[in-house]
């Protein structure tokens, strides 16, 4: 097992840079999988046990809830790990916890046995996703230092279109396995074994192939950074340190804003755009218009990243919190009952989507201007708990307006005004956060570390 030791993935001369961001796809297109676990709900739903009970939606809906709460708890808790263990052994044990996941889950489901299922999908296979998510970010930053965004947007790209290939995938061997005479459960038993075993030997691509570069290793022709901002700091914080800093807690309530408003759509998009135009738009271009979120969900997270490599990450954040407040406020105004304009509903939530996958890729950036490249997945890892609020509080404020609205038989349109226009002040909220980041004192700075630009070579 001594191969997965950060030692022996060190790269040798004329080993291609490009060749880590496949490896780092590997791994966020098979986690990514965890947004395609709604095509589990209905034939979960149809189990039924030995006295005929069945499972309800809320009870099936905790398990994506623990597996995207587990992320961010296993990405805090095990980033520093990483750091030291390097992203071979990472990705490693991700693979497992991720593919041991589905195995176990698939004994919980032949039990018809729902604890079992938390245990397997949720927290070891929601393991496996916090250690994926994290594991090659810190090592594509120093592979790209001249373009930081751009590599991680690379990666956490694959996560967003994960929904992809998992949602086909999975429907796709549930029918495979039911004409085979494998009905109900064994036919999901059957698929999250197969699946388990199909994505351990993807993300074992990514094992094989990672590398992290050589001492004083330096893209050719690089002279180190520009220095254009006051922000991009030369020198390294610690992950404890960090963790004590106004700045790390500035950036933790900006990225759980934007995570919590995209959410907004994310968690209704179906529903909301039929209630908006309803008579208008069927359940089947429903389920398209997620569809075509996804994709800008996927593309925003390379876009967005990218153009921060350009323009900085506070202004990139600035557009996401400026544009983004107006665009949830104006949003409601597109129903049939006002401006009765479906194709700016779909245009304004499809920008909306991208700038919601684009604060997810630009983050790790931002932590790398501020506290340097030498503990910046441990520091992910922390922030990410960001996410998992922001997972819990979205739901909670979209269902619980929606809720209130149905029970005093209010018009179900008229909801999502409210919950709109409670985005737009949580995007307020992220503007003033992302104002108020300023440059890492010195105090906080390890003194006894070399600088980021030693470890690119000079």
């Amino acid at each position: 097992m001594g191969f997965l030791d950060r030692d022996h993935s060190v790269a040798g001369p004329g080993f291609s840079r490009w060749l880590v961001p496949p490896a780092a796809l590997a791994i966020h297109l098979s986690i990514g999988q965890a947004y395609a676990f709604s095509v589990f709900k209905n034939p979960l739903l149809a189990l039924k046990d030995a006295a005929g009970q069945t499972w309800s939606l809320k009870e099936i809906g905790y398990i994506f809830s623990i597996a995207i709460a587990v992320l961010g708890l296993s990405a805090a808790l095990f980033g520093r790990w990483l750091e030291r263990a390097g992203p071979r052994k990472a990705m490693f044990v991700s693979a497992c916890c991720f593919s041991g996941g589905f195995l176990v889950g698939s004994v919980g489901v032949t039990m018809h046995s729902l604890a079992l299922i938390y245990l397997g999908y949720g927290v070891i296979g929601g393991t496996g996703l916090g250690l994926g998510y994290i594991s090659p970010v810190s090592t594509l930053i120093k592979w790209f230092p001249d373009r930081p965004g751009l590599a991680t947007g690379l990666a956490i790209m694959g996560f967003g279109g994960g929904a992809m290939i998992g949602g086909p995938l999975g429907t796709n061997l549930m029918r495979f396995y039911t004409a085979q005479g494998h009905a109900g459960a064994a036919a999901i038993q059957y698929a999250w074994i197969t699946m388990a075993v199909l994505y351990f030997i993807f993300m074992m691509f990514g094992v094989f192939t990672v590398r992290v570069p050589g001492e004083g290793w330096k893209p050719e022709g690089w002279a180190g950074p520009a220095k254009a901002s006051a922000l991009i700091s030369t020198h390294n914080v610690e992950v404890n340190t960090a963790f004590r800093t106004p700045q790390f807690w500035l950036l933790w309530v900006v990225l759980c804003m934007n995570v919590t408003a995209g959410i907004g759509i994310l968690e209704q998009a179906s529903p909301m755009i039929q209630d908006l135009f309803k008579g208008h738009v069927t359940a089947v271009a429903a389920t398209g218009f997620v569809g075509l979120l996804s994709l800008f969900n996927m593309g925003g997270r390379f876009f967005w990243a990218s153009v921060s490599d350009f323009i900085g990450r506070k202004n990139t954040y600035f557009i996401f919190f400026s544009l983004g407040a107006v665009l949830y406020f104006l949003l409601p105004w597109t129903e049939v009952n006002q401006w009765n304009s479906l194709p700016l509903f779909v245009a304004i939530t499809c920008v909306l989507l991208t700038m919601y996958g684009g604060g997810f890729a630009t983050i790790p950036a931002y932590l790398k201007d501020l506290f340097g490249s030498y503990n910046v997945s441990a520091i992910h890892g922390r922030l990410l708990t960001a996410w998992s609020v922001a997972g819990i509080v979205g739901p909670l404020i979209v269902n619980g307006i929606l809720d209130h609205y149905i029970a005093n038989h209010w018009p179900r349109s008229d909801a999502y005004k409210v919950i709109l226009h409670i985005m737009t002040g949580l995007l307020v909220v992220g503007f003033v956060a992302n104002l108020l980041v300023r440059a890492v004192n010195e105090k906080y700075w390890m003194k006894d570390q070399p600088k980021d630009v030693a470890v690119a070579g000079h």
